[in-house]
């Protein structure tokens, strides 16, 4: 599932980075993604919307319905 996981995220990466953001994942542990925000993003008053909204619910629908995605 991690390899999914970072496959899925990568591809991802590449929309943050169109708007001058990125993430990236700083560990796995079962079905929980820590991630930091960086760039744009990193300062955004929208990134936790990016990452609930955007990155886990992506990550739901195509890998696995029980992945929580956290900033760090």
């Amino acid at each position: 599932m991690e390899e999914k996981i970072r496959g899925k995220v990568d591809v991802m990466r590449k929309m943050l980075q169109a708007d001058g953001g990125d993430c990236e994942i700083v560990e796995i542990a079962g079905k929980t993604v820590m991630m930091r925000l960086r760039g744009a993003c990193g300062s955004c008053p929208h990134a936790m919307a990016t990452l609930k909204g955007y990155i886990e619910e992506t990550l739901k629908n195509e890998v696995d319905e029980g992945i929580v995605v956290e900033r760090v």
